[in-house]
């Protein structure tokens, strides 16, 4: 009786009350709740499930893409048809798929799905949402349009193929880039290296002023004649005169590369191509960069253009001194380490070191495109000489399959954006100026920089030439990626629109009618790329050797110091450092160098950095052996007639062996009926392995 009068009291509730009352609304609610929970987790299961089959199907239309581009590429091959390059053809297929998933394919509305309307003055990046209590995380995704006849499922479809813009930057350009640089012919690059370097950076910044103005009249006129649906400034005529003055003429030069072209106008494209990228990024990062004082912030002033000049080359050069440091650690690494017994290990390293430049700049606000690029030309040359020859195979089979899968999968992706992607801003007024400015920017890049350049060369840049440089001039992989990194506005979205479109162009129109081009031109085919000089009748036998010393003395100071210092310190050729460094610094310089050193000391050779291609890396000659019935013995280094050292070398003979390079040959003493023997070896990339098997001669 007393226990039925407290609970009453307790609960507030009159004395005829139940007392079990209350527990049994307690527990209908709890019940009622958790049943709610469970079905709020099983449809939140079920939807990452959908989602997470839809991310597979997405994925499988890209690897079904590079698939089929690969089967058809062979079918090409053997059938020798040039007309339509590999990445002209990843973009056919990636239209087509585009046009079945904007057109052909519908995703049926959810029935359980409510869309709720409120007003929000913004768009915030998250969203919390209070639903009963419980609280919704959600992301902004982009504007949705809700025109006759589309659907908001469509678009959620359509999105899902729509790559993040950083997954260009940090995972598909960084292989390109670095392969490259890895890559770079750095005999005739080198010989070539002013033009080059003329091309790359006045060309594009004159071409990206040329675009920029082109652009703004054509901009001003589409106001007046009201065409323009949104803001549109001369800094965003100059951005898009940056990121479209980066060419990337991978068709050209895949062609030129099959058909052995002229060497000396493969390395200017390929030179060109290869710094101008990274000179368009900076530039266009200065561009942005550019912010004058006051309200306006697109009028004209001195202070922020220099400013902005001054983080052009603030940003360049850091990025580059980042690169070059991140390729010289990795050369320290591989020499005083024991990992090229472990080549699995020593490839890997090699892989995320090379990798890792790239995100390292960009973490601290410099370009990984410059970093990575310099890196990749450093690791040739120092790196590259400390690896095994396992590694050494591995890295360049792995960054030429990563550059190839790379280029394929942006050039289907560039075919599928045009009609997955949902904020297109196509004016016919735009795209036409855009044609002619390009046109005209590329004309102002080529012709009055080699007329130039022609005042100071004996190996002059002909007119065929210059008219195939400036006929290859393809936008590619760069201005794609620069274009769709930022498509927020009116502005940028109707440049990412025309950018499209250029790239479709050049890649179908030039690419294609590259054949006809060297025909017309009379370029010459079917040039060995290893011989000295071009054959393209520019020079004869007696010029070579005057033209090879002008092309070379702005580095001979270089070539010096990088033979006795720099590649001793960082690999086991060139001389000891014993023998260069004074002799108070005779016990750091017998700790860095080793002894692998002390058996390829040999003198500066002319070939050494300036004629030797990135995948024949070793800096020594061709060597020849000869022996006699007697058991005399002689070397002769295969040397062009322009260097000045001596090149007679004597070699010391220990019971009838000659150790040459790293390389032990038995010479048989014994036999004195045989004739004299030559043999020609091949100049190591590294010092061999230890071999049980001995050459007889």
């Amino acid at each position: 009786m007393a226990s039925t009068q407290i609970i009453p009291l307790l609960h507030g509730k009159s004395p005829t009350t139940p007392w079990w009352l209350p527990l049994a609304l307690l527990s209908l609610v709890l019940v009622g709740r958790g049943e709610g929970n469970a079905m709020d987790n099983v449809a939140t299961e079920r939807l990452a499930e959908e989602s997470h089959r839809q991310d597979s199907a997405n994925l499988l239309i890209f690897i079904m893409l590079l698939t089929l581009t690969i089967l058809t590429i062979w079918l090409f091959k053997h059938r020798r048809f040039r007309f339509l390059h590999e990445t002209g053809l990843a973009m056919i297929y990636g239209l087509l798929v585009g046009v079945i998933l904007r057109f052909g394919v519908h995703v049926p509305p959810s029935m359980s799905e409510v869309v709720q309307g409120c007003a929000v003055n913004a768009s915030p990046a998250t969203l919390l949402v209070n639903v009963s209590g419980r609280f919704y995380e959600y992301t902004l995704k982009g504007e949705v349009s809700r025109s006759k006849g589309h659907q908001v499922q469509d678009d959620e479809m359509l999105r899902k193929v729509t790559f993040d813009p950083e997954v260009f930057f940090n995972i598909l350009l960084p292989p390109i880039i670095f392969h490259a640089g890895y890559s770079l012919k750095r005999r005739h690059f080198f010989r070539n290296i002013g033009s080059i370097l003329a091309y790359a950076f006045m060309g594009t910044v004159v071409s990206c002023f040329i675009i920029g103005l082109i652009m703004y009249g054509f901009v001003s006129f589409m106001k007046v004649v009201g065409q323009l649906g949104g803001d549109f400034y001369f800094t965003d005529c100059l951005f898009f005169g940056a990121i479209v003055s980066a060419t990337d003429p991978v068709t050209v030069l895949a062609i030129f590369n099959e058909l052995k072209v002229d060497v000396d106008l493969y390395a200017l494209l390929f030179g060109e191509s290869v710094l101008n990228d990274a000179v368009a990024i900076v530039l266009s990062s200065s561009i942005v960069a550019y912010q004058p004082a006051g309200d306006n912030s697109h009028s004209f002033e001195a202070m922020a253009l220099l400013k902005s000049f001054g983080i052009f080359l603030g940003v360049f050069s850091g990025s580059f001194a980042l690169g070059v440091a991140t390729g010289v650690v990795t050369a320290l690494v591989t020499k005083f380490t024991k990992l090229r017994d472990f080549p699995l290990l020593e490839t890997a390293l090699f892989f995320l070191m090379s990798w890792s430049t790239f995100l390292l700049a960009e973490a601290c606000g410099f370009t990984g495109v410059v970093a990575v690029l310099f890196c990749g030309i450093t690791q040739a040359h120092y790196t590259y000489n400390n690896l095994s020859r396992d590694s050494q195979d591995r890295t360049k089979q792995l960054f030429e399959l990563l550059n190839f899968l790379a280029e394929n999968f942006i050039f289907s992706y560039m075919g599928l954006t045009l009609f997955s992607f949902q904020s297109h801003v196509f004016n016919p007024l735009f795209i036409i100026g855009a044609f002619v400015a390009v046109f005209l920017g590329r004309a102002a890049n080529i012709y009055p920089l080699s007329f130039l350049l022609n005042l100071g060369r004996k190996n002059k840049i002909g007119s065929n030439f210059q008219h195939v440089m400036m006929f290859a001039g393809l936008r590619g992989a760069m201005t794609f990626a620069l274009s769709i990194r930022d498509t927020a506005t009116y502005a940028r979205q109707m440049m990412f629109s025309t950018t499209l479109l250029i790239v479709f162009f050049t890649v179908w129109i030039c690419g294609g009618g590259t054949m006809p081009m060297l025909s017309f031109m009379s370029i010459p085919v079917g040039v060995d790329s290893d011989q000295d000089h071009s054959s393209s009748g520019m020079l004869d036998g007696s010029q070579r050797r005057n033209t090879k010393h002008e092309s070379a003395w702005p580095f001979r100071i270089w070539y010096n110091f990088d033979h006795n210092y720099l590649k001793p310190l960082l690999t086991h050729s060139g001389p000891p450092l014993t023998a260069t460094l004074p002799a108070c610094c005779g016990p750091l310089a017998r700790c860095l160098t080793s002894p692998q050193a002390y058996e390829n000391e040999g003198p500066l050779h002319d070939e050494d950095f300036i004629l030797n291609d990135a995948s024949v890396s070793s800096m020594y000659a061709d060597v020849t052996v000869s022996t006699d019935s007697s058991g005399s013995s002689g070397v002769k280094h295969h040397r062009p007639a322009s260097v000045d050292e001596s090149l007679d070398h004597e070699l010391a003979l220990a019971e009838h062996e000659v150790a040459i390079r790293g390389t032990r040959l038995v010479l048989p003493m014994n036999d004195p009926t045989d004739p004299p023997t030559t043999v020609t070896l091949p100049p190591p990339p590294s010092p061999p392995r230890s071999d049980p098997r001995r050459h007889r001669l």
